[in-house]
């Protein structure tokens, strides 16, 4: 065996007892050596001046949710196109009642928009290597452009005559956006993921106040008095504008310094080739990771589940108790359906910033779970038409008290799910850990929409 004496070099040695070091034969298979990404002289970080990166983060955050946003916050419009002509007393006025497309469009939708986005939430991470990010985010971007301005130029057209055909190719039209929505937020949360948790955060405050705008859209639509066509071509005319300005600073962040520097300082370590025999790749045991993180997974897919099973199929059907007046025709589903729901629940997403409880995995399950109650709660509402449960909470503060404890409670507890998630995993299973609750999230978002469509009918 071989050994070394580890005392000073002046130091007298003392007998032959002394302690030896055992010395690892460089062949040992135990010695596993470690890529060190970090350059000695690493340059210095240049700095985000006057917040532009930031900031566009926020509006390229706002853009990913932006084509869902819009379709269902133009209900009136969609009321409009999908209505029974012939019941219609003058062209502006709404119909006595609610058609079946008028009814279960909300709901188809939601299908429409989440199925295809958990597909390519997976897909997208295949694209990653073998598409560039600027072909990833401008294609995803001019794509969502076009098909936009294809539904900006069908508010002009008379779909009276084939509204069923219509609904179709609305839908079409909506899975295709919603395609290159996946693939626009899959590629932003990765090239975010390089910098610092501001401008993660950026992304997320963008697609809460993205909601926010568009409802804000409508009620001033609405405030001028505008027809539900008219309203519609409002509506998409300004998604159209925004599309085309975060291509503009999207082109401006990619020339951006402190973007080129994040992006090169994060992926510099591939320029650097080491030897096999130095180097062994360290496994992803996706078993072991779900293992670790499946209660704030549970956790992320039962809040979202249970949100999409009625927001938003069926609370845009909840009427106001009072007839005849501007506020409760009007602006009760715009305001209190849309508005104050965004708003809590960008509430609830800051205060999960802050507060940060519960951190325990089976804590957090314990009271998504219990969300749940919420789903009673808005069947029990003033939902019209229904055939076969009474109405409860037939009063309007029933219903926003609701709103409100429901939007908070979806904010809250789904971003923290989504924060604490990737903290009980190591370093290099982050990535993996944020996939994986990201797919559970779309799981939840789909399936609680297809469970939207049954409770439309139940009521």
């Amino acid at each position: 065996m071989e050994t070394a004496n580890i005392r000073p070099l002046l130091d007298p040695i003392s007998s032959d007892t002394d302690e030896e070091v055992h010395i690892p034969n460089i062949n040992d298979d135990r010695i596993v050596a470690v890529k060190d990404d970090e350059p000695l002289f690493k340059p210095q970080e240049p700095r985000d001046k006057y917040n532009i990166v930031f900031f566009i983060f926020y509006l390229l955050g706002m853009t990913t949710l932006l084509p869902w946003n819009f379709f269902i916050t133009a209900n009136d419009y969609w009321m409009y196109k999908f209505r029974d002509p012939k019941s219609q007393l003058n062209f502006f006025s709404p119909p006595p009642k609610r058609t079946p497309l008028q009814a279960s469009f909300t709901s188809y939708l939601s299908i429409a928009s989440n199925v295809p986005c958990v597909i390519f939430l997976i897909v997208n991470t295949a694209l990653n290597k073998r598409v560039s990010l600027n072909t990833r985010m401008i294609g995803s971007l001019i794509v969502m452009l076009i098909l936009l301005v294809i539904t900006t130029v069908f508010v002009k057209v008379d779909t009276d005559d084939w509204q069923t055909e219509f609904f179709a190719i609305t839908l079409v039209t909506v899975v295709l956006l919603n395609v290159a929505s996946a693939i626009l937020s899959g590629s932003l949360f990765g090239i975010v993921g390089k910098f610092s948790p501001k401008y993660i955060t950026a992304v997320f405050g963008g697609q809460a106040l993205g909601a926010i705008f568009t409802a804000l859209v409508q009620i001033m639509a609405l405030s001028i008095g505008a027809s539900s066509i008219f309203s519609g071509l409002i509506y998409y005319m300004v998604g159209n504008v925004v599309i085309v300005i975060s291509i503009i600073f999207y082109i401006i962040l990619s020339k951006a310094v402190y973007f080129k520097y994040h992006i090169a300082t994060k992926m510099g370590a591939d320029l650097h080739e080491f030897s096999a025999d130095l180097l062994r790749p360290q496994l992803i045991d996706h078993k072991a990771i779900l293992k670790k993180i499946w209660k704030y997974a549970a956790s992320v897919f039962s809040v979202f589940f249970i949100t999409l099973s009625v927001y938003p199929g069926v609370a845009v059907l909840i009427e106001s108790e009072i007839k005849g007046k501007t506020w409760n025709d009007t602006y009760f589903v715009p305001v209190v359906t849309y508005l104050l729901m965004n708003c809590c629940d960008y509430t609830g997403r800051i205060l999960a910033g802050l507060i940060h409880w519960p951190k325990k995995g089976s804590h957090l399950l314990v009271l998504c779970l219990m969300r749940a109650v919420f789903i009673p709660l808005f069947l029990l509402c003033n939902v019209q038409p229904r055939h076969n449960l009474p109405v409860i909470f037939n009063h309007d503060y029933h219903y926003i008290i609701i709103m409100v404890l429901f939007s908070i409670t979806n904010g809250y507890l789904g971003n923290l799910a989504l924060m604490c998630a990737p903290r009980v995993v190591k370093h290099h299973e982050k990535e993996i850990a944020s996939s994986m609750v990201a797919i559970f999230l779309g799981l939840g978002l789909t399936v609680g929409s297809g469970l939207s469509i049954i409770f439309v009918k139940l009521v």
